[in-house]
């Protein structure tokens, strides 16, 4: 699971792919797996190893580990107690240490076997890339791993004890352990190279206290606003331990032990620190109300008295830390993520009314405007459409209509008189060559290439009652050609072997080939050879019907 030395080294497998051996197959396939292994790393949660000091002391041991000390990475879970165990095993005649202490000469120069181990901590050593804050399931990674310093912590009591407040005295003996290699290498184990001790003053040892704990409220968060199934019972034991002044008594102690003017006129020159302490501690209100807020949302009813129980002590704590060191206030990035979506996101993931599927009988409402079909709508609310208001509006649309054809009707009757007495002229005429040239017009006019007429135009042929439209003739006209006359020729269906007045179409010179024939009923131009191809159902609507 050691996802970013994989990523390191396929990064060098994909410059020779590209630039040396120019496989693109194997190249891709490289690359999908570095995009799995960047998302691994932010979304699968690694457990965090233990490392163990190991000391072995006395003349027993094999020179290469004679009085020496060396760091180990445990396994995954495993426990200090399991893992004595499983080192003990190497050395059945080894005696355990008890203290931690560096042992005396009279241990080391012994002829017995003695081992020392203890739990120790990992330094941190981010790399120089992470110039910014990054988010901690990043950095997780590096707190285990290619680690080279390790620290063990020990109290130390020095002067008068304080019955009343341990802290006031508390020193922190820290020894820091530098092994010759990073950890994890090629070893699960490493030779320390350099030792050395620190100690950390009460006040230090404050500072860091609060420093990791605002650290530890924070990430807890983060991993919460990340992963909303996580359990809520760690950040409730956070949370409490901290507002909650029976449990563990908070800062109180630290303001008892040195916000007092007695520590003050001591401690001249720890002035600084104590005003980092303070800032430390006003910043932790705003951590500690992200935390209750969001633990507020999860918490079960079961344990809502125990929320409201903490939610009173927060109020009086954040009331007396804001009196006292300021107010503090961070950006809730839980209302970041909430935040509302852009119009232009519901946008693109709503439908304007203008393009909501329509009835067969709304769909010839729709003007030449860009005017919505449904008047009041803004086109940001999705509806369903029910087939009751469908067929209510449908219905409403072609009253609409049936009005408007009226009018339209009227203006056009003036229009095509001079096409109707053209018309009439060419029917009353034998002439076959002005028949052809009237088929050719017709053919013409149902053309896809020609823009569609409105919905609205039909010509009458015989005075205003008749109305002429391009449909599929009548069974008995296929057998037979149909005598001349306007009404007959003005039915007919266009088909490759049509006769007309008695001469095929290949006596006939210069004639168009026919319209090749459409694939859905419903189209203006589909003309079938066969009427009982054609169902009752699949013929378009009479206002659909388009007029040459």
């Amino acid at each position: 699971q050691m996802w970013e030395e994989a990523i390191a080294l396929g990064k060098e497998l994909a410059e020779q792919y590209e630039n040396e051996m120019f496989d693109y197959e194997q190249l891709s396939e490289l690359l999908r797996k570095q995009a799995q292994f960047y998302e691994n790393i932010v979304k699968v949660i690694r457990p965090k190893p233990d490392y163990f000091a190991v000391g072995y002391y006395g003349q027993g041991f094999p020179t290469f580990i004679r009085n020496k000390v060396f760091i180990y990475r445990g396994k995954e879970y495993e426990r200090r107690e399991d893992f004595e165990a499983r080192l003990l095993t190497q050395f059945p005649n080894a005696e355990k240490m008890k203290t931690t202490s560096p042992p005396g000469d009279d241990i080391k120069t012994s002829s017995g076997q003695y081992i020392q181990c203890f739990t120790v901590k990992p330094k941190l050593d981010l790399p120089s890339k992470f110039h910014r804050p990054v988010s901690e399931q990043i950095v997780s990674f590096y707190r285990v791993n290619e680690v080279q310093r390790f620290e063990y912590s020990r109290p130390v009591r020095k002067g008068e004890k304080n019955p009343d407040n341990e802290f006031a005295n508390m020193w922190i003996e820290r020894t820091i352990y530098v092994t010759a290699y990073k950890l994890p290498g090629i070893l699960r184990w490493f030779e320390v190279k350099s030792v050395f001790m620190v100690e950390i003053s009460p006040l230090e040892n404050a500072i860091e206290t609060m420093q990791l704990t605002n650290d530890k409220i924070n990430n807890m968060v983060q991993q919460h606003l990340n992963d909303p199934n996580l359990p809520i019972n760690p950040l409730s034991m956070l949370l409490n331990g901290i507002v909650d002044p029976a449990v563990m008594g908070g800062f109180a102690n630290y303001e008892k032990a040195f916000f007092t003017e007695k520590y003050m006129h001591e401690h001249p020159e720890d002035h600084d620190k104590i005003e980092k302490l303070k800032d430390l501690i006003a910043w932790q209100i705003p951590f500690l109300a992200e935390g209750i807020r969001l633990h507020g949302e999860k918490v079960t009813e079961a344990l809502r008295p125990f929320h409201e129980r903490m939610e009173a002590c927060f109020r009086q704590l954040k009331d007396k830390v804001e009196k006292q060191y300021g107010v503090r206030a961070i950006l809730s990035s839980l209302e970041e993520r909430r935040g509302s979506r852009p119009r232009s996101m519901v946008r693109s993931f709503t439908m304007p009314s203008s393009s909501r599927p329509l009835s067969v009988a709304s769909v010839s409402s729709l003007s030449s405007d860009s005017t919505p079909s449904r008047p009041g709508s803004d086109g940001f609310v999705l509806e369903p459409l029910l087939p009751k208001k469908m067929h209510s509006r449908s219905q409403d649309k072609l009253d609409k209509d049936d009005l408007d054809k009226d009018k339209k009707e009227k203006k056009k009757e003036k229009r095509n008189s001079k096409h109707q007495e053209i018309f009439d002229k060419e029917f009353k005429s034998t002439d076959i060559s002005l028949q052809q040239a009237e088929a050719v017009i017709l053919s013409e006019t149902i053309s896809p290439l020609r823009p569609q007429r409105p919905k609205s135009q039909v010509l009458n042929v015989m005075g205003s009652e008749r109305r002429f439209s391009v449909s599929p003739a009548a069974p008995g006209s296929q057998l037979s050609p149909p005598p001349i006359t306007p009404r007959t020729k003005l039915a007919f269906s266009i088909q490759p072997n049509l006769e007309l007045n008695g001469m095929s179409s290949s006596d006939i010179p210069d004639i168009p080939p026919p319209l090749p024939l459409k694939g859905s009923t419903a189209d203006y131009g589909n003309l079938m050879e066969s009427q009982d191809l054609i169902s009752p159902t699949t013929s378009p609507p009479a206002h659909q019907r388009v007029s040459p």
